[in-house]
């Protein structure tokens, strides 16, 4: 039987309409993640809340997102992304008003459960989208649109947060969000292609979706029960819990022919090798965006204001640099271009540690923006080989594990930064800084170690 032929992108101008469905869904999912952040203490009085039960507001949304990422990124290899995607569209649209209309913790916390699934579906198959709909040959373009929209959504999420709620309560930082949804459902109907190639003959395993649940699930809540100064004997249980479970899950995925843990790509040197790149960069950005506020205020002594305008330099450079490195990946090694700017995010990262006593502004200005410009540098051309890397067909499987990764590395910063401040006090603004350049420094011979193998250059 024939092969059906796989077409090298979309047309124009039907590409354009197709990534700006991409663009609007993932503003959407990665906003929400910290948009909330601002609001916890209005949320928490106003729904007479204490701020410790409001923190589940955000941990809701974010535990939703990790524990079925894989398990829906399955689903797309094998039912198609278009359809997971527009679904996760409808559900993040309608649980997002649900949000809004919620009257109590409960209720909101629920709704961010369910918002966390949509935001998930989102997350899970917009990278193998984004795979049909550019030319392989631009592919790398494709992905740095999709990286700029991720640092920049993370970056605005407070931003956009205060200016909601200097004009309107609450509800709103959700029910903006119902309008946008539909006009990238309506978008994501007309433009958004279907994968050729499903994987239609495997079944979708249940046990595995609970197991990988359990074992992120438990994960993420060990790490979040450091960083809240949980119950020592609760986390220790949950780490047990966790140590038990894992080689049973990974064994149980070793015999699947198609496993919703993608143990079959791990096995790919250069999908591998990027999968740790990423963990260890994201991780590494995580401890510097949370310490920082406390470094340019505690440390430095500078105002709200002044802390927020010195932050902003770091995603306007990896706003520059996105693009430039989607170009770049069309001629040079993913691991040459990571090494580079993970080394020049690794140098920027101490070179905040160990600025002087009294610092300028420009002194920490050229810092971050070093800092913004090797992440950017980084990111595309990694996330480029992550997917190119897997088969075709399993580029579900490798959208997934790229979300993975990020929100991985990311809550385990959050996690050390916590730890570093009940060991340090004060000076773990400092002591995180130096573990965030250490982290940056490992990617950066993690990435290097690429250079050993072939470019991804599959179709």
């Amino acid at each position: 039987m024939p092969k059906t032929p796989v077409l090298d992108g979309l047309p124009l101008p039907q590409r354009y309409g197709a990534i700006l469905a991409i663009a609007l869904g993932i503003t959407l999912a990665v906003l929400d993640g910290a948009i909330a952040n601002v609001a916890l203490p209005t949320l928490s009085r106003e729904l007479n809340a204490s701020p410790a039960q409001s923190v589940w507001i955000v941990n809701a949304y974010q535990l939703a997102i990790i524990i079925s990422l894989l398990p829906l990124s399955f689903l797309g290899d094998m039912i198609g992304y278009r359809r997971v995607y527009q679904a996760g569209l409808v559900i993040f649209s309608v649980t997002s008003l649900l949000c809004a209309l919620a009257d109590s913790l409960t209720l909101l916390t629920l709704a961010r459960v369910l918002q966390g699934f949509g935001g998930a579906a989102l997350m899970s198959v917009n990278t193998a989208l984004i795979r049909i709909i550019y030319p392989h040959k631009h592919l790398g373009r494709g992905l740095s649109i999709n990286s700029l929209i991720v640092a920049v959504s993370s970056a605005a999420g407070p931003t956009v947060a205060a200016a909601i709620l200097s004009v309107a309560n609450w509800p709103w930082l959700f029910m903006v969000n119902v309008p946008v949804g539909i006009a990238a459902l309506l978008l994501a109907l007309r433009f958004l292609p279907d994968n050729v190639a499903k994987n239609a003959g495997q079944r979708f395993d249940i046990i595995s979706a609970v197991m990988n649940a359990l074992v992120f699930g438990l994960l993420i809540s060990a790490l979040s029960g450091i960083a809240q100064g949980q119950s020592l004997w609760l986390i220790a249980g949950e780490l047990v819990a966790l140590l038990l479970l894992t080689p049973l899950f990974i064994r149980r995925q070793r015999q699947l022919a198609v496993p919703m843990l993608p143990v079959d790509l791990l096995r790919i040197p250069l999908f591998s090798l990027s999968i740790g790149t990423s963990i260890c960069s994201f991780c590494a950005q995580m401890l510097a965006m949370i310490s920082l506020p406390f470094f340019l205020q505690s440390v430095l002594g500078r105002s709200e204001v002044e802390t927020g305008l010195l932050l902003t330099p770091w995603p306007l450079a990896t706003m520059v640099m996105a693009p430039v490195a989607g170009r770049l990946i069309e001629r040079f090694h993913a691991g040459l271009l990571g090494a580079l700017g993970l080394a020049l995010f690794a140098a920027g990262l101490f070179l905040l540690a160990l600025l002087p006593a009294q610092p300028t502004d420009t002194d920490i200005i050229w810092r971050m923006m070093l800092c913004g410009a090797g992440f950017g540098l980084f990111q595309s051309p990694n996330n480029h080989t992550i997917i190119s890397s897997a088969p075709r067909h399993r580029s579900g499987g490798a959208s997934g594990m790229l979300g993975t990764a990020r929100l991985l590395g990311q809550t385990s910063g959050a996690a050390l930064v916590a730890l570093l401040f009940n060991l340090f006090g004060h000076q773990g603004a400092h002591a995180s800084l130096l573990l965030a350049g250490s982290f940056a420094s490992v990617a950066t011979l993690v990435s290097a170690l690429r250079l050993t193998q072939p470019r991804a250059e599959q179709a």
